[in-house]
């Protein structure tokens, strides 16, 4: 079943196109990476997808539903987290966790509990004495507290610490455990490479890469150490080998997947005493994406 469905989606702003054509299908008990630099769109179409915006072209269904004529439907099964979360100044963090739930129609008292307890939050302060990560994990056990179908989190751990994000990690878990299904937008390339099933990398409002961790690693570059017994000769003429430099007496580089097996056969005839080799993380691939743009080299 498909949870959520973009269909050649594009967002204009008079001149300025925020978003062209994007395509994005994400099915029951999945945990779907959406991942770009900010800027890139991801929460422009995260806004169709609530019913927040309108596309000027396209389509955008919810559980089957249409995102802006049927969102008061579609909120009644979906949790949201944004990125930077505003809450009421005079309420708790409690209050506001139990009123997000009951307007959901859950009530569910000691999941709630359990969850402040994971988050270490103080439930009884004033939000406004609340700090950005504080604010977020207000909004991610609200979320995590009901018992939606699905969750779209748009950069849900900015501003939190490094084991409260492993609180959050294992709240997905959880939730792709019962069956529920997941849209997290992200530029964090670990968190998603931990968490996600499928993947779209996100450029300059077009989509220009999609597929599970596995299809799209076959697209990267794998991370390699070799110590041979003889000087190796010729590597700098195979195909598909970057960034070479000799490292702790052998050789550090990268090689394309799908010359692996070539540059293999090449460096044996030197009598390997030593090879380690790493998988390529998304990480490589997202990079490869922006090579050439500002700030990335």
């Amino acid at each position: 079943m498909e949870m959520i469905n973009l269909v050649n989606v594009t967002k204009k702003y008079g001149e300025f196109t925020a978003l062209k054509n994007v395509n994005l299908t994400v099915n029951k008990g999945e945990v779907y990476g959406f991942i770009g630099p900010n800027g890139a769109g991801k929460t422009t179409s995260i806004r169709i997808l609530l019913g927040i915006l309108n596309a000027t072209e396209g389509q955008a269904t919810i559980l089957g539903k249409d995102a802006r004529k049927e969102a008061v439907e579609i909120h009644k099964r979906l949790a949201y987290v944004p990125g930077d979360v505003n809450l009421w100044p005079n309420l708790t963090g409690g209050e506001v966790i139990d009123l997000f739930t009951k307007l959901r129609g859950g009530d569910n008292k000691s999941h709630r509990e359990a969850l402040i307890e994971r988050f270490n939050l103080d439930p009884t302060k004033k939000c406004r004495t609340y700090s950005k990560g504080n604010r977020q994990k207000v909004a991610l056990i609200a979320a995590f507290a009901s018992d939606a179908d699905l969750y779209i989190l748009d950069e849900p751990t900015s501003g939190l610490d490094p084991l409260m994000e492993r609180v959050f990690q294992e709240c997905v878990k959880e939730v792709k455990d019962k069956g529920k299904s997941v849209l997290l937008s992200s530029h964090i390339l670990s968190e998603v490479e931990k968490l996600c099933d499928k993947v779209s990398i996100i450029r300059q409002g077009e989509i220009i890469e999609t597929g599970t961790l596995d299809e799209l690693r076959h697209l990267t570059r794998t991370h390699v150490f070799v110590k041979t017994r003889k000087a190796i000769e010729g590597i700098n003429a195979l195909k598909g080998i970057h960034d070479l430099s000799e490292e702790k007496g052998g050789l550090v580089f990268q090689v394309d997947s799908e010359e692996m097996g070539n540059v293999i056969k090449h460096i044996s005839q030197f009598e390997i005493l030593k090879l380690e080799s790493a998988p390529p993380a998304l990480e490589d691939l997202f990079i490869r994406h922006y090579e050439g743009e500002k700030g990335v080299k």
